[in-house]
């Protein structure tokens, strides 16, 4: 039982972080490992509970999403939707044990990720790094890591559609968007996997939808900038942790 009252807390916590500024998964991870689970199953169920936040967001800021130039914005969906199935699919024919040996390496990978984008400097408009192919490719392969693990994949799109020349609140808007997309194809081959614990999900996911609630109220009050540091220490903390207990 205090295990799930910390994953409540948690999710609660990832609700609210992902809501003002991302990296939520940085909580759940370890607090669904703590419940007993592997770190395969872990980031699974995560996956799952964190979904329906995802939702909200999206709808949130749908007026604002936008193509790429030539690519437009359903290229981008199916785009996203292609490489979260495949994503998904590569996670749940990993072995857990070679699994277990990666999740320090990603979370190391998502956590400097996160941090560059928070605190790294800020790219300068001098034109488009970004064609409308290329930035489908960039698509692609993010859509494919964000349904193999997600860590960092806000900070990637939206890295990627500002170089392809997007403003940053049709960017932002995007790629939440397109981050739902993904995780719902990879929630969709989820569902029917035996590496789901649907009773932390439960717990997992009524927390985050509080904490999403919370973040909704709290977001013109609270300082942006520390949520992302608190988000990024976490990020190393679990680094070091994962790395210690590494096989």
């Amino acid at each position: 039982m205090t295990a799930f009252a910390i994953l409540f807390a948690a999710a609660l916590w990832a609700g609210i972080q992902n809501t003002l500024a991302g990296g939520g998964t940085f909580l759940t991870l370890p607090a669904l490992m703590l419940t007993g689970m592997n770190a395969l199953q872990a980031n699974v169920t995560s996956t799952i509970a964190l979904f329906p936040g995802q939702i909200t967001s999206a709808w949130g800021g749908r007026g604002h999403v936008c193509g790429v130039g030539s690519l437009s914005f359903k290229a981008l969906v199916i785009i996203s939707l292609c490489g979260g199935v495949l994503g998904a699919i590569l996670l749940l024919v990993t072995p857990s044990s070679i699994f277990a040996r990666m999740v320090p390496w990603l979370v190391l990978f998502a956590t400097a990720v996160f941090a560059y984008g928070s605190f790294g400097p800020k790219r300068q408009k001098t034109g488009h790094a970004l064609g409308p192919v290329a930035a489908g490719i960039v698509q692609f392969l993010i859509s494919i890591y964000g349904g193999y693990f997600g860590g960092g994949i806000g900070f990637l799109m939206l890295a990627a559609l500002t170089a392809a020349g997007l403003a940053i609140r049709n960017a932002g808007a995007t790629k939440n968007v397109l981050a739902g997309v993904m995780n719902a194809s990879a929630v969709a081959i989820f569902a029917f996997s035996p590496e789901v614990h649907w009773l932390q999900v439960a717990v997992a996911a009524v927390g985050a939808a509080i904490g999403g609630l919370i973040g909704g109220m709290m977001i013109n009050h609270v300082n942006e900038k520390v949520l992302r540091g608190g988000a990024v220490a976490i990020g190393v903390l679990l680094t070091v942790g994962l790395f210690l207990r590494a096989p």
